[in-house]
């Protein structure tokens, strides 16, 4: 398993029904490339199968956190590389002042989230993460 491997998991993981041509664009391979390997993981197994993940009625879209990342010694683009690899990360973001990245975390709920933070304050160079739920949204 390489990285277009990994790639293709983690786009798979994000919506199963990802067409193959927009899984090709973002990994840099061709289509005929990526079929091929996405038989290959159903072939050997890793690819298991394809499930829809329903709701319960009444049950909430999971949780959304924004993580405030701070680190020393390393650069924003080692990190992004690293934040790829769980489907639940929407969106990092390197800004100004004294937080070297937010991140935006959409999780099926709040064990995952804390999963997810472990990880992540596991990191080389990682200072502190700070977490901040998000309680309620308005459309704008």
């Amino acid at each position: 398993m390489d990285k277009f491997d990994r790639q293709i998991l983690a786009l798979l993981r994000a919506d199963a029904r990802t067409p193959v041509s927009h899984i090709a664009r973002e990994v840099s391979l061709s289509r005929s490339a990526v079929s091929e390997r996405v038989r290959r993981l159903e072939a050997d197994g890793v690819i298991r199968g394809y499930h829809a993940q329903v709701a319960e009625p009444g049950a909430g879209s999971g949780v959304q956190a924004y993580l405030e990342l701070f680190y020393k010694d390393t650069r924003c683009l080692e990190h992004v590389a690293r934040m790829r690899a769980f489907p639940e990360i929407r969106r990092c973001c390197g800004i100004s002042g004294e937080t070297d990245m937010l991140v935006y975390v959409e999780a099926p709920s709040m064990a995952r989230l804390s999963e997810i933070r472990a990880a992540i304050e596991g990191y080389p160079g990682m200072q502190r993460v700070k977490t901040h739920v998000v309680v309620q949204e308005w459309a704008m």
